[in-house]
């Protein structure tokens, strides 16, 4: 008797429907109700102009998933490419500060990046994607950084079109070799905060590589905005107590004792570098800081950061994620006498994403208020406001979530 595969086939799924399974088609499966047929997605239409468009909804590859959108932060970068376009991706949908739930996947998706399973329903992160890169391989996550890739929210368009975190959906594609994680233990907030948090992760570890970073070191962090922020809980639960923070906000300077810092020092209180230097080495009891960390993305900031430290201490610079200009040093002073190990850093790399997770949850079990980091939350709808107030620097971390 011949065999109606196409009945067959139509047999299989409703036995599974029945037995609550996920719904399967012959390419992927989805059990988080209906999908809508078209994805609305906000893009930088031009310099200084958010713009949400519609598309159809993607279709989900054999080694695909698509996520439900559910919030996603508005990093520096993000600003600079709203404002100047410095990476020249106009039109670009951006967002790489991302989380969402799983609303149907490929069949040949198993598990996360790290091994960790994955179904229908799960909340995950998205990291590097590495393209065809031979250098870069899963079982070597420490290999190079995201400098070496790509990440989505920063890539040209293309026909897909859903390759920002600002928007409804997002298609993540295995053929470009995508990377994510299940963070499903994760609340909402904490999944935001990933991937800034990964950028302190990798600045400490290489901080740590120097040999200078101690458990009883005197640390400076210059620059509290959201970056030097997270330094200073990411140095605390490491069990660093004597953190100087140095800034111009009252307001941050504050909230950086909530994250950590024993002490802080606000440049506009102090007549020049020397009488600021002056002050945080009495803070210190009579010390200058064993280790410095720079997050302020200012020349003039990395100009000062050296006279803070002591004689054989560390540095690591961190603020210049794009082009920012010329510093001035003396090299004599300010390195070579001195002997100064410094390290830059930029981003991070897949073994940091991993850590993070571990270090979010060691920031709340002592008490870090990490969620108070998003000050202020817009609908998708709200996007162009939502990128003005971060423009504007009178928050910490904006964020677009899902209503």
């Amino acid at each position: 008797m011949a065999v109606n595969e196409q009945a067959v086939e139509q047999i299989v799924k409703q036995i599974l429907s029945q037995m609550g399974g996920q719904t399967v088609s012959s390419s992927a499966s989805n059990t988080s109700g209906a999908i809508p047929s078209k994805v609305r997605i906000a893009f930088l239409s031009e310099i200084g102009k958010m713009e949400i468009k519609e598309y159809p909804m993607p279709e989900v590859g054999d080694d695909d998933l698509l996520v439900k959108v559910e919030g996603c932060g508005i990093c520096g970068t993000d600003v600079h490419e709203y404002k100047r376009d410095p990476f020249s991706l106009i039109p670009v949908a951006l967002g790489h500060e991302g989380t969402g739930e799983i609303v149907k996947m490929g069949k040949n998706v198993k598990v996360d990046s790290a091994g960790k399973a994955v179904k229908v329903g799960d909340k995950i992160v998205t990291c590097m994607i590495f393209k065809d890169d031979p250098e870069i391989t899963m079982f070597d996550l420490n290999k190079k950084n995201v400098g070496g890739a790509d990440v989505y929210g920063l890539l040209p368009d293309d026909d897909v079109h859903a390759n920002g975190w600002f928007a409804d959906y997002i298609l993540i594609r295995g053929g470009l070799g995508s990377t994510f994680f299940n963070v499903s233990e994760l609340d909402l907030d904490s999944r935001i905060l990933i991937e800034p948090c990964a950028v302190l992760i990798h600045a400490v570890e290489r901080a740590k590589s120097t040999g200078i970073l101690k458990f009883n070191s005197r640390v400076v962090v210059q620059g509290c905005g959201p970056i030097g922020l997270i330094c200073i809980a990411v140095l605390k639960t490491l069990g660093i107590q004597n953190i100087i923070a140095v800034d111009g906000n009252p307001t941050r300077l504050e909230f950086a004792k909530r994250l950590g810092a024993s002490d802080y020092c606000n440049f506009k209180d102090y007549d020049g570098t020397e009488a600021m230097v002056k002050a945080a080495y009495n803070k210190f009891g009579g010390h200058l800081a064993d280790f410095a960390f720079q997050c302020t993305g200012s020349p003039a900031g990395h100009s000062n950061i050296y006279k803070f430290i002591r004689n054989g201490g560390g540095l690591c610079e961190l603020g210049f994620f794009i082009n920012g200009g010329d510093a001035t040093i003396n090299p004599h002073f300010d390195i070579c006498s001195k002997e100064i190990v410094t390290v830059g850093s930029w981003v991070y790399n897949l073994r940091d994403y991993a850590t993070t997770f571990d270090f979010l949850k060691a920031a709340k079990s002592i008490g870090l208020p990490m969620g108070e980091l998003i000050t202020d939350k817009f609908a998708l709808d709200d996007i162009d406001a939502a990128f003005q107030k971060a423009a504007s620097m009178t928050g910490l971390k904006i964020a677009v979530v899902s209503k």
